[in-house]
């Protein structure tokens, strides 16, 4: 998952994440034991400055806590997180602030995630005045600049509120203002995934511009490019986007990949590539997670958790069947299941 440092200073990562859990208390009954669910459990990855990292899977599967857990909102049970160089679990006060400032989130939901009885131009300002001390006009300024950034037109934009806009313009709003602080880092937590494809598509094509003409580094949840796939907490597999697409070798990827819609009738499926629902993150399957759901399990998958084994460059895969020397190969099995 590694790539050179686009900005040509040292290769170490921009963000590091070691062992990551998050476990939080279900809802019981008065006198139930008290049950965890796991909503992350032993994640990590690397994330070098100028690249862009994507986390795959299902809902539920962890992927918006591991973002919250990033971002300092809510605390890990174990792991660290270092971004640039510092342990996120070090920091207090003033320093957590800056942090946020340089590791900002865009969210899903482009209308709640503005404030209804704002302006989108004092939106916008409102971090440059507040976290950077700008006065109002210098602020105001600052704004405009963003808007035009993301291509809004200030003139036509800056007076309105968020409900005088389209999905792909308040999200165009919220990409504005999550730059204002001049971040290193742009988390974005199903961001484009709310709007239509053709919006989608310029948005995807708006980010692509910024990361390049700002030096941004993206994390993005639920999408491509360099990938991380999870699963009930866990990550099955990573790798580049080439490698995870055109030959994906966990069973979970695989049924994702297979889940996409497409107009190409060779690929349109009647059925879903996926049975059943995920387990109940508070009681998960002893061994592989996935192994309830999954057409190639074998005894061990119940008896052992698959740890994430390295099966070429830069492409990693927690699966039983693909340990080297087990005379298995899951990726072959899968073909002959289609064939």
């Amino acid at each position: 998952m590694s790539a050179a440092d686009d900005s040509g200073g040292p290769a170490h990562p921009l963000l590091l994440v070691r062992g990551l859990k998050k476990h939080f208390p279900a809802r019981r009954h008065l006198f139930a034991p008290r049950e965890m669910v796991q909503a992350v459990d032993g994640v990590s990855f690397s994330l070098m400055r100028g690249t862009t990292l994507g986390v795959v899977g299902e809902s539920g599967c962890g992927k918006s806590t591991t973002a919250r857990l990033l971002l300092h909102l809510i605390k890990p049970d174990a792991g660290d997180i270092v971004f640039d160089g510092e342990r996120v679990g070090d920091l207090q006060g003033l320093s957590v602030r800056e942090l946020r400032l340089q590791m900002q989130m865009v969210f899903q939901d482009s209308y709640a995630s503005l404030n209804p009885r704002a302006t989108v131009g004092d939106i916008i300002a409102f971090g440059p005045r507040t976290a950077k001390g700008l006065a109002p006009r210098a602020a105001r300024e600052r704004a405009e600049s963003l808007l035009d950034q993301v291509g809004l037109r200030p003139a036509l934009f800056a007076r309105r509120y968020p409900h005088e806009l389209s999905g792909g313009q308040r999200q165009r709003v919220n990409i504005a203002r999550a730059l204002a602080s001049e971040p290193r880092l742009l988390i974005l937590d199903e961001a484009v995934s709310a709007l239509d494809k053709s919006v989608e598509a310029q948005i995807l094509n708006l980010l692509a511009d910024l990361r390049r003409d700002l030096a941004l580094t993206y994390l993005f949840i639920s999408h491509d490019l360099n990938v991380v796939v999870m699963y009930l907490g866990h990550i099955v597999e990573a790798g580049e986007v080439a490698a995870i697409y055109h030959r994906p070798h966990h069973p979970y990827t695989r049924a994702l990949m297979q889940a996409m819609p497409s107009m190409d009738p060779d690929r349109r499926t009647e059925a879903s590539p996926l049975s059943g629902d995920p387990p109940n993150p508070i009681n998960p399957p002893s061994g592989c997670r996935f192994r309830t759901r999954c057409a190639f399990a074998e005894a061990v998958c119940a008896r052992l958790a698959p740890t994430l084994d390295a099966i070429g460059d830069d492409h990693e895969v927690a699966c039983h069947m693909m340990v080297p020397g087990s005379g298995h190969s899951l990726a072959d099995k899968m073909a002959v299941a289609d064939d």
